[in-house]
C-alpha cells in the first residue's frame, strides 16, 4: 500500500473563519500581552487625544500598544520589523486581531504617544507588585552604555571645528565662484533661461557640511559660555570650578577646550566609554528588585558616570510604589560618601563597593585608608569582614541578567530615536516591556 499522507492544499479556502485565539496554542506571550493592554492598563492619556470625529477611522489605540509592546518584548523595535511581522507572523496577528498598520503609522504613533507610552511603565510596575514580583528587601542598581542611532565618526571636535571651518569655508568659495563663472559661460552659450545654472551637487554637500560644521562650534561656544545640566552631559557641569572628572570646560580664553566634541547625526549623544573601546551613546540606568528581576526604576543620561544615578534611582522605587526599599546594592560607580549619607537618611542598608581610594592617608605600610570618608571606610571594612556572606554578592544575580536579557536576549542595541528627551522615552519602553515578560512568567 501507498503510504498515506495528510491533505496539503493551498488553494483550499476557509468556510469558517478562524478564531484568533487559535493562532498560537494558549499561554503564548501574545495573548497575555493583548489581554493585559485590553483590561489592564489605562489608556486613557492616550485615547484623549482623539478628538477630531472627521476622516478615516484610525487603527485602535489600544492594539498599536499592544503591538508596540509585544514586538520590544520579541525583539522586534523599528517600525519596518513590525510592519513586516503585522504580514508575516501569526503570533503578531493573534495580537493585532489581523490588522497591518504600515511602518509609517507605526513610526509616528510611537513618536506622538512616547510620554503616554513611557508612563506605561508605572502601571506594568504596579501590577507586578500586585502579582507579588517585588518584594522590597534587596534592589541592586547599575548602568550599561547602549548606542546611540548615530556614529561616533560622525562627531568632531572643536580643535578640528577651527581649522576645518575655515579651509572649508575657503574651498567652498573657490567653488562657488567658479560656478558663477560657469554660469556665466553657459548663460552666454545657451541663453539665461536654459539649464546649467543649477548649484552642482558635489559643491551642495560641501556647503552642507560646512553650515553644520558652523552649527555644531557654535552650540559647543553656547555650552562653553553656559554650561548645560551635569546631568546630562560627559563633561560639562562640573562640581569643582571649571574641571569636570580632570577635563577642562573651558579653554584659557573661555572658548570650549579642542577636545570637546559634538555629533552631527545626534548632537545629545555622547562618546562613551566601555570595555570594549567607545561607542556614541547613551547611559542607561536601572533598579531591579531581587525577587524577580523586575526593572523598579530606570533613568537615562549622557553623562558616563554612575554615582548620581543613586539616590534618583532609590527615591524612584518609592515614588512609583509607595515603599523603599530594605537593601541597595551597587558597583564601584555608585560608591561615594554623598550616597552613603543619602542612604543612611532614608534608612536604607547600603552595599557600595568602596573601590580603590583615591584620598585619604598611608599607613605604615603604604595602604591607602579612607581617614576622610568615615563611611566608605566603614564599607570597605564590612564587605571584607562578610567575605563571601556579604549581601553585596546578591548585585551580580540580580542587575547583570537584565542588562543581558536586554541586550542580548532581546536583542537591544542601537536606539531607534535621536534626541535625550526621545531617547528617554524609548528606554521607558525597553523596561516596560521587560517588566511585561516577568509579569507572563509569574501569570503561567
Amino acid at each position: 500500500m501507498a503510504k498515506v499522507f495528510r491533505s496539503w492544499d493551498v488553494d483550499q479556502g476557509w468556510l469558517l473563519p478562524p478564531s484568533l485565539h487559535e493562532f498560537v496554542p494558549p499561554g503564548h506571550r501574545a495573548h497575555f500581552v493583548r489581554d493585559t493592554v485590553r483590561e489592564a492598563l489605562d489608556l486613557s492619556a492616550i485615547l484623549d487625544t482623539y478628538t477630531e470625529e472627521r476622516g478615516y477611522p484610525p487603527y485602535h489605540p489600544g492594539m498599536m500598544v499592544a503591538l508596540l509592546l509585544y514586538g520590544y518584548s520579541r525583539g522586534l523595535y523599528s517600525s519596518r520589523q513590525l510592519a513586516r511581522a503585522c504580514e508575516e507572523r501569526v503570533d503578531v496577528m493573534a495580537v493585532t486581531g489581523l490588522n497591518r498598520p504600515d511602518f509609517r503609522t507605526i513610526a509616528e504613533f510611537r513618536k506622538r504617544h512616547l510620554v503616554a507610552l513611557s508612563d506605561l511603565f508605572v502601571q506594568v510596575l504596579r501590577l507586578c507588585r500586585a502579582a507579588g514580583l517585588v518584594e522590597f528587601a534587596h534592589v541592586a542598581v547599575d548602568g550599561t552604555k547602549l548606542k546611540a542611532n548615530a556614529s561616533r565618526h560622525k562627531a568632531m571636535s572643536y580643535g578640528r571645528m577651527k581649522t576645518a571651518e575655515p579651509a572649508l569655508a575657503a574651498e567652498v568659495d573657490a567653488w562657488l565662484e567658479r560656478a558663477r563663472e560657469a554660469d556665466a559661460a553657459e548663460d552666454q552659450a545657451h541663453g539665461a533661461g536654459r539649464r546649467g545654472d543649477e548649484t552642482p551637487d558635489w559643491m551642495a554637500d560641501k556647503q552642507r557640511r560646512l553650515e553644520a560644521i558652523r552649527a555644531a562650534k557654535a552650540a559647543l561656544e553656547a555650552e562653553a559660555a553656559d554650561p548645560p545640566d551635569p546631568e546630562d552631559e560627559n563633561g560639562p557641569g562640573a562640581s569643582s570650578g571649571m574641571r569636570w572628572q580632570g577635563r577642562p570646560l573651558r579653554g584659557d580664553d573661555g572658548s570650549p577646550p579642542d577636545r570637546a566634541q559634538r555629533n552631527f547625526t545626534d548632537p545629545d549623544s555622547r562618546i562613551l566609554p566601555t570595555r570594549d573601546g567607545f561607542v556614541q551613546g547613551y547611559n542607561g540606568q536601572i533598579a531591579v528588585d531581587a525577587a524577580h528581576q523586575v526593572i523598579v526604576a530606570h533613568r537615562l543620561v549622557t553623562n558616563s558616570a554612575d554615582y548620581r544615578a543613586l539616590v534618583p534611582l532609590v527615591d524612584g522605587v518609592r515614588a512609583h510604589l509607595r515603599r523603599k526599599p530594605r537593601e541597595v546594592s551597587g558597583d564601584a560607580g555608585f560608591a561615594n560618601e554623598a550616597n552613603l549619607v543619602a542612604l543612611r537618611e532614608r534608612g536604607i542598608t547600603g552595599y557600595l563597593a568602596p573601590g580603590r581610594a583615591r584620598h585619604g592617608e598611608a599607613d605604615a605600610a603604604g595602604r591607602r585608608r579612607l581617614t576622610k570618608m568615615p563611611l566608605m571606610s566603614a564599607m570597605a571594612a564590612r564587605l571584607k569582614r562578610a567575605g563571601r556572606r556579604s549581601r553585596y554578592r546578591l548585585r551580580k544575580q540580580v542587575v547583570e541578567p537584565v542588562f543581558g536579557q536586554i541586550k542580548q536576549a532581546r536583542g537591544f542595541r542601537p536606539f531607534l530615536m535621536r534626541g535625550l528627551e526621545q531617547v528617554r522615552g524609548e528606554w521607558a519602553m525597553i523596561c516596560t516591556a521587560h517588566n511585561l515578560l516577568k509579569l507572563a512568567q509569574a501569570d503561567r
